[in-house]
């Protein structure tokens, strides 16, 4: 069985062309700079994450908030809930179910889905 060699004796490399120095310059050059390019890409979506999870959970000011909402004489409402920055409400009203999209600073009511049963 053979025995590696373990010693650098003989094994020395030759020292490199200019030109192939210059090259591999270059290429660390490149791998920096695309290296920074991809940090800053990084920081760019974590910050990103970071700005919509501090702003989605944003508290309406009670002054900002319409003091009247017209619905119907006989409905009532189930829940009140906020998605972008609108009131959806779901009322019951004559035994039916609707869900209404309100602007929460004039109170006016944007569209309204009736659900019905097929």
């Amino acid at each position: 069985m053979t025995q590696p060699e373990f010693n650098d004796q003989g094994n020395e490399e030759k020292p490199l062309d200019p030109a192939v120095e210059r090259v591999q310059k270059k290429l660390k050059r490149l791998l920096a700079g695309s290296s920074l390019v991809m940090l800053a890409g990084f920081i760019a979506v974590f910050a990103a994450i970071f700005y919509k999870i501090n702003t989605s959970n944003r508290q309406v000011d009670a002054a900002s908030i319409a003091r009247t909402i017209a619905i119907g004489a006989n409905a009532t409402v189930e829940s009140v809930d906020w998605v972008d920055g609108r009131m959806m409400v779901v009322i019951r009203e004559n035994g039916t179910t609707a869900l209404l999209q309100v602007e929460p600073s004039t109170g006016r009511v944007l569209g309204r889905t009736d659900f019905v049963a097929q």
